[in-house]
């Protein structure tokens, strides 16, 4: 089988690295431009682009996809293989593998289209999401499943935890699907519009907490958004208003304090008010501090300041 592989995020490695392992070996790959990361700006190329070169596959970094149309061309691919890419596929591309053009996407659709459906199965309290390996058209998502296979979401899972499971997953649900390929046996079932939604990419500021929601709701958003985009409310001090990032894990506990005020527990912690119940809390970050504990926190913070 004759396969390019398309994709960015880490995500996607598990996957990469059973191809190099079990084959087919991709004839290249094909991944976003190295990028600025850190408070210097240091050039950085994606970590899927240094584990292909050290096994000696040759890269492609257009700025746009259709931009290496010619390379990939030449190649005379029968499958690409997608996953967290980072960019939608133009025309020319999606006519480009004779086989198929196969997406390995982090949810169970039809429920969750979009970018960032891991975080949004835990903000919304699901208790299972996985994999749905589907042929990709234009339309965002949409395609005909192939496969889908499915994990439990615990109940302290954070988005990095079970980002770095349905990683695994996927190499799982690629090796099926290859193999059901290459038997003639590939399923193809077409998705349910009505029950689908679309999920934006998060920016930085979607973490801002809203305190009038309800305990539970909160905390699921705090695990969801770890490690991005974090999640963070805003504080009081001098007269300037401050950021304070909030880490899980989170405890939801009985209490009657007002939505967004901060006071000290019993045990010393922070419990900061909802719309109904309260939050425990146990790590945080000042704005230009260090990660602390809660009790660190409430040692040093001044007089006078309040959360909102």
């Amino acid at each position: 089988m004759r396969l390019i592989f398309i994709a960015t995020g880490d995500i996607a490695l598990p996957s990469f690295r059973y191809l190099l392992e079990h084959g087919p070996r991709p004839l290249a790959l094909v991944t976003q431009p190295d990028k600025p990361v850190g408070r210097h700006q240091t050039l950085t190329p994606p970590a899927i682009k240094v584990v292909a070169l050290a096994a000696g596959i040759t890269v492609h970094q257009p700025e746009t996809i259709g931009d290496a149309f010619a390379e990939l061309h030449a190649l005379d691919p029968e499958v690409l293989v997608v996953m967290a890419y980072g960019q939608i596929l133009r025309k020319e591309i999606l006519n480009l593998a004779t086989q198929a053009i196969i997406n390995l996407h982090a949810s169970i659709l039809p429920k969750y289209r979009g970018a960032a459906c891991i975080q949004a199965a835990i903000a919304a309290g699901d208790l299972e999401t996985g994999i749905t390996a589907m042929h990709v058209v234009r339309e965002l998502d949409a395609g005909d499943i192939i496969l889908i296979k499915t994990l439990a979401i615990a109940a302290d899972e954070t988005g990095g935890g079970l980002h770095d499971r349905l990683g695994l997953l996927a190499a799982e649900v690629l090796a099926e699907v290859i193999v059901n390929f290459t038997n003639g046996t590939a399923g193809r079932v077409p998705q349910d519009d009505r029950i689908s939604s679309y999920i934006p990419k998060l920016e930085r500021d979607d973490g801002r907490l809203d305190w009038t929601q309800d305990a539970a709701t909160i905390e699921r958003r705090i695990r969801a958004y770890e490690p991005w985009p974090g999640t963070f409310t805003v504080i009081r001090e001098d007269g300037r208003e401050k950021r304070l990032k909030i880490f899980p894990p989170t405890q939801v506990v009985e209490s009657t304090l007002p939505a967004g005020e901060f006071h000290q527990s019993s045990e010393g912690k922070l419990l900061i008010g909802c719309g109904t119940q309260a939050l425990l809390i146990e790590w945080v970050q000042p704005e230009g501090s260090r990660r602390m504990s809660a009790e660190d926190y409430l040692r040093g913070r001044k007089r006078g300041v309040t959360g909102h």
